[in-house]
């Protein structure tokens, strides 16, 4: 493979800068060197271990070096064999001799940081290499295996693929976070080959004009077969009028009803001539504000038992009930995935959302495109030293960048020696994104500061940002922690710390924003993570799936869309574009309100943008956890009840010189009914 075919490959997208003079891949997790890792071959690890845990690492490796040699995939010449970590920067590898190669298989995999990896030699694979022209191997569903000129290239791969060929000397190097799946995974990958080119009527062999030429193996469509068995709807969007007929029926009912009650009071005033009933007068407008839920539910209600629901099952300028066509481009949208977290268990809570996480980035990544893990860690610096350094090794360990700001104190004592620093708003998450996403926007205003030459690498711009990250943290003087790559990709998708999301979804979400810029942010419909079996969650869990039903069928309508604040990818530039200063600090989350979410689709939708509701996905798709006592639960409710009144009405004190309503809330009904 030719070194231009590599510079073709699909890349992350630079989003600090535009410069058409050089191609590089997108900024990646600054590596260690060789010197920095501890190393063990089969040589030293005859030696007492430290733990039972490293024993059994040794063992390992070893068992799979056997299965190795069994399935006659290696030729036992040098860069061949497996590698295992048996803890942080401490690698085992067989056979010794991968040790010391210089920058080889195994400093490539130390550098890479996987739990084992293995290479693959056999006869189709080493005949694939030498006769494709592919920059990658088409896969299972339109997903691809990266190809690399040589194994130099293999700690700058796409980590999320699990696998990569090698083109010089020929093989493929599997990895896997589970020693005991990394076989499975290289013979699944070994058959998916030989079915390639045995059936695939995708790939041709053609005839060269050159009889002496080795045949070349070409790719004839591009994943026609995938795409055609799916539904994609991109016919323009119409606005729907269901919800405003039913609005209309419902007003109506409430005004026939109260108009019967005066009615009678009018009878009666005529009978006695007594004008005192008129009093009642005072409570129209709270009848009206009682009435009207009860009478959109019954109106809402009957419709959805006689009423249309085709447009359940369409899409509109609101609604998404089928997907977009996928895009079809060498270089996908990159995707930042950002998680706010607080105290929440490391392995009972955050574990499970990030492996969900990666399963899906590993699929969108063998699609072509590039994903990063944000987290914003509010618990770091307040919980005990040993579980925030457990934090910190793990967000290591699986390439995830953070940051952590200090604890709430506004008022230090004067002896103490600790600074100010105050996490606004009442329940932080706000002012809690808002101090990572600063962090990552200094950032990226340095780095789109710094020159870059015609023969500018991926190594240059890995030293380039982590010097810029490291000088942040020294100018805030301790109060910043952070660590890994806290880029901005193209647009966010925003997630709880208890959330299960779709293994496939970052192509179909970025397809419908890449066909839609005048869409903000979409709102995928959840179903409910249990985890227990007790009566009241089953009971939250009825009734959250209630409020979704409820949601998707009056947004299917025409109502406007929601945002509740997670599960939702983000339009990037919509929210530099909202942005505001305060404090001499841009911020884009409000952190004055009780519901930032609410303020932040008010505020993008009075901006001209639109707000969607996606169900595509379905209720098995993306998943949140529910409140497990009913305290939570009315804390929850108090906490809407409160941030929805906040945003729409003025406190009472005010009602005679502002109004009842709010400035936001005037600009946002004047603007969504242009």
């Amino acid at each position: 493979m030719e070194m231009d075919e590599i510079s073709r490959m699909p890349q992350r997208p630079p989003m600090a800068y535009h410069n058409d003079d050089f191609d590089f891949e997108g900024p990646h997790f600054p590596t260690r060197s060789p010197s920095q890792m501890s190393f063990a071959s089969h040589a030293d690890s005859m030696a007492p271990l430290g733990s039972a845990g490293a024993f059994k690492c040794d063992i390992m490796v070893k068992f799979l070096r056997q299965r190795q040699m069994e399935k006659l995939w290696s030729n036992s010449v040098d860069g061949e064999g497996v590698i295992l970590k048996r803890g942080k920067n401490d690698f085992v590898c067989q056979p010794s001799e991968l040790l010391f190669e210089n920058n080889g298989l195994f400093h490539q995999v130390c550098q890479l940081n996987v739990k084992v990896a293995m290479t693959v030699k056999t006869d189709v694979i080493e005949t694939f290499l030498r006769t494709s022209q592919l920059p990658y191997v088409p896969y299972v569903d339109g997903l691809r295996i990266q190809v690399l000129p040589d194994i130099s290239f293999l700690s700058t791969g796409k980590k999320h693929h699990f696998a990569a060929f090698i083109q010089n000397p020929g093989y493929l190097v599997v990895w896997h976070d589970d020693p005991e799946q990394v076989i499975s995974r290289a013979e699944k990958i070994e058959q998916h080959l030989v079915s390639l080119l045995w059936k695939d009527e995708n790939l041709v062999i053609p005839k060269s004009e050159n009889a002496s030429a080795a045949p070349s193996i070409r790719e004839k469509a591009d994943n026609a077969d995938v795409e055609d068995a799916r539904r994609f709807d991109d016919s323009p969007r119409r606005t729907i009028l269901y919800q405003a007929v039913l609005m209309g029926l419902a007003g109506l009912l409430v005004i026939l009803t109260i108009g019967v009650g005066w009615r009678k009071v009018a009878i009666e005033v005529k009978t006695d001539s007594t004008y005192v009933r008129l009093a009642l007068a005072a409570v129209i407008l709270p009848q009206i504000w009682l009435g009207w839920f009860f009478f959109q539910t019954l109106v809402n209600g009957i419709s959805q038992l006689f009423g249309p629901v085709n447009q359940l099952d369409a899409n509109s300028r609101t609604f998404s009930g089928i997907r977009s066509k996928r895009l079809e481009t060498d270089t996908l949208p990159h995707v930042t995935v950002q998680c706010p977290v607080y105290k929440e268990g490391l392995w009972s809570v955050i574990d499970p959302t990030m492996v969900s996480i990666r399963e899906a980035i590993s699929t969108y990544e063998m699609q072509g495109g590039t994903v990063n893990i944000f987290v914003n860690d509010d618990g770091m610096q307040l919980i005990k030293e040993h579980e925030a350094k457990e934090r910190r090794e793990y967000y290591e360990e699986h390439n995830i960048g953070w940051v952590a700001r200090p604890k709430h104190n506004p008022n230090p004592k004067p002896d103490s020696g600790e600074r100010a620093f105050t996490r606004a708003g009442k329940f932080k998450k706000a002012s809690n994104m808002n101090y990572a996403m600063n962090v990552s926007a200094r950032v990226e205003d340095r780095l789109a500061a710094i020159p870059r030459h015609d023969a500018w690498t991926q190594q240059d711009e890995d030293e380039v940002y982590q010097r810029i990250l490291q000088q942040i943290i020294e100018e805030d003087e301790g109060r910043t922690w952070a660590q890994g790559d806290v880029r901005i990709g193209d647009y966010i998708l925003i997630i709880d710390s208890d959330t299960r999301v779709p293994a496939d979804c970052f192509l179909d979400m970025v397809s419908e924003m890449e066909a839609s810029p005048q869409v903000a942010i979409i709102q995928f419909s959840s179903g409910v993570m249990n985890v227990t079996t007790s009566f009241f969650e089953k009971g939250i869990t009825f009734f959250t799936n209630l409020v979704y039903t409820a949601i998707q069928f009056a947004v299917a309508n025409g109502d406007i869309a929601p945002f509740v604040g997670h599960n939702a990818v983000l339009r990037w530039s919509a929210l530099q574009d909202i942005a505001y200063e305060e404090d001499g600090v841009e911020k884009y989350w409000a952190e004055t309100t009780v519901s930032e979410d609410f303020d932040m689709a008010l505020r993008l939708q009075s901006k001209g943008y639109d707000l969607r509701f996606s169900t595509y996905f379905g209720s098995e798709g993306f998943q949140e956890g529910v409140s497990l006592t009913v305290y939570d639960e009315l804390a929850r409710w108090e906490k809407y009840a409160y941030g929805c009144s906040e945003l729409i009405f003025n406190p009472l004190i005010y009602w005679p010189t502002r109004g009842p309503v709010t400035p936001l809330f005037r600009k946002f009904m004047s603007v969504i009914h242009r």
